[in-house]
C-alpha cells in the first residue's frame, strides 16, 4: 500500500489548475493588448520613445517584484551581463522598437498574423544554429505556416506579392519576428536566470542604450493627448509587468510545454479586439491566420510538450517570454 501511494502521481487541484489557466489567459491577452494599444500609441509617440518610456516606467515595478518573488542573487546574475547585454538588444530593444516602427505602417491584426509565424521561425532557427533536429511534422507545421504568411502578405494574390514585394511594415515585422528568434536563440545558449530578475534587467540595459539616442533629440517624446497616456500606462503595465507576473505564476502548476501552446491566443486575441473595435479586416487575413496557427500546432503537436515548449519553456530560463 505504502509503494503504491508512494508511486501514484500526485495530481494538481482543480483550483489551482484553474487559476494557472486564467493566468495565461490573462498574460496572452494583455500581450495582445500591446499589438493594440501599440497601434494607436505610435500615432503620437514615436517608436523609439515608446520603447524607452515603456521600459522606464516599467523597470521600478520588475524590481521591486523580482527582489520580493525571486528573491535573486544579484551579483550571480549581473555576472551574465554578456547575456543580459545580447538579450535585451535583441528582445526588448530590437524587437519592440520594430514591432512599433511596423504598427506605423500596418495594423494590429497583420502583424499580429506574421508575428504568429515566429515559432516556425525559432523552429528553423534552432536546427540552423543549435543543430536541433527537424522532424517531417515539423517540416510540415513550418511550410504551411509559410504558406499562411504568405496569404496575409499578399491580402491573397502571391503572384502580386512576387512583383510588388512586400509592404513596409511587413517589413519591418519579418525583422522584428527575426530580431526575437536571435532572442530566443541567445536565451537557449544562455546561462539560467530567475526569469523576473532578468526581464528587469534587460529593461535597466534597454534604458541605457537608448537614453544617448534620445537625449540629442531632445529626449523621449512624452505624450500629451489623453489618450497616448492612456496607452503608454497600460502598455507600461500590463504586458510589460502583469503579463510575466501571470505567466511565471502559471508555469508553477502547469508544465511550460503545454504553457506554450498559450501563445497561440496572442492572435486570436488580437483578431477579437480588431474585430470588436470595428476595424476592417480581409478574409485573406483571417484564412491566412488560421493557416498559420494550424501549422504551429502541427509543429507543436507532439503531446503539446514537445513544441512550444522546447523553446518557450527554456527561454523563460533567460527572462522574457514574449512582447
Amino acid at each position: 500500500m505504502t509503494l503504491a501511494l508512494a508511486t501514484t502521481p500526485k495530481r494538481t487541484p482543480r483550483r489551482s489548475l484553474t487559476g494557472a489557466v486564467a493566468s495565461l489567459l490573462g498574460a496572452t491577452l494583455f500581450w495582445a493588448g500591446n499589438y493594440v494599444v501599440g497601434a494607436g500609441a505610435v500615432e503620437s509617440i514615436d517608436p523609439l520613445s515608446l520603447v524607452l518610456l515603456r521600459w522606464s516606467l516599467a523597470l521600478i515595478p520588475l524590481l521591486a517584484i523580482a527582489q520580493l518573488v525571486e528573491r535573486p542573487h544579484w551579483r550571480q546574475v549581473l555576472a551574465a551581463w554578456p547575456w543580459l547585454i545580447a538579450l535585451s538588444v535583441s528582445g526588448l530593444l530590437g524587437y519592440n522598437l520594430l514591432l512599433y516602427t511596423a504598427l506605423k505602417h500596418t495594423d494590429a491584426f497583420n502583424a499580429s498574423l506574421i508575428n504568429a509565424f515566429n515559432p516556425a521561425l525559432i523552429t528553423l532557427a534552432a536546427a540552423a544554429f543549435l543543430r536541433e533536429r527537424l522532424t517531417r511534422r515539423a517540416v510540415g507545421g513550418v511550410l504551411i505556416a509559410l504558406v499562411g504568411v504568405l496569404l496575409v502578405l499578399s491580402n491573397g494574390d502571391v503572384g502580386k506579392l512576387l512583383h510588388a514585394g512586400f509592404g513596409t511594415g511587413e517589413l519591418f515585422m519579418i525583422g522584428a519576428i527575426g530580431a526575437w528568434s536571435a532572442y530566443t536563440i541567445i536565451g537557449r545558449l544562455a546561462p539560467p536566470l530567475p526569469p523576473i530578475t532578468a526581464t528587469a534587467i534587460q529593461a535597466a540595459i534597454t534604458i541605457a542604450v537608448l537614453t544617448p539616442f534620445s537625449l540629442p533629440a531632445g529626449g523621449p517624446a512624452l505624450p500629451s493627448a489623453q489618450s497616448a497616456i492612456a496607452s503608454l500606462a497600460f502598455i507600461a503595465l500590463f504586458p510589460s509587468v502583469l503579463s510575466y507576473l501571470l505567466w511565471n505564476r502559471a508555469l508553477t502548476v502547469i508544465p511550460a510545454g503545454k504553457a506554450g501552446v498559450f501563445l497561440n491566443l496572442i492572435t486570436v486575441f488580437t483578431a477579437l479586439f480588431t474585430i470588436l473595435t470595428g476595424h476592417p479586416y480581409t478574409v485573406a487575413q483571417v484564412a491566412g491566420g488560421v493557416i498559420v496557427i494550424a501549422g504551429i500546432l502541427l509543429t507543436s503537436a507532439r503531446g503539446l510538450g514537445a513544441g512550444p515548449g522546447r523553446f518557450f519553456g527554456r527561454r523563460r530560463r533567460a527572462g522574457n517570454l514574449e512582447p
